[in-house]
């Protein structure tokens, strides 16, 4: 099965620039993002294996995926109106 990454960088890409400056000068965004490439790289991993998992469990994952990555987002509009 062939399961695509979901990098922040590959979901934002025309906000390349405003990532790196984040992750650069920002510790609360540092800490978000790897939160956000820790759900990914699991849901990713049980997806690619294929693996049995419960249903409600990945589902739990993907949502918090989403959340983190609609606070990231957030956070790079902001910046973005700052700068």
């Amino acid at each position: 099965m062939q399961t695509e990454k979901h990098t922040l960088l590959n979901e934002f890409p025309d906000h390349h620039h405003t990532i790196r400056h984040l992750k650069m000068h920002d510790a609360h965004f540092v800490k978000m993002f790897n939160a956000y490439h820790d759900v990914e790289d699991e849901v990713h991993q049980l997806e690619k294996k294929n693996s049995p998992v419960d249903d409600e469990y990945i589902e739990t994952l993907k949502k918090r995926r989403l959340q983190l990555k609609d606070e990231l987002y957030i956070m790079i509009q902001k910046t973005e109106q700052a700068l």
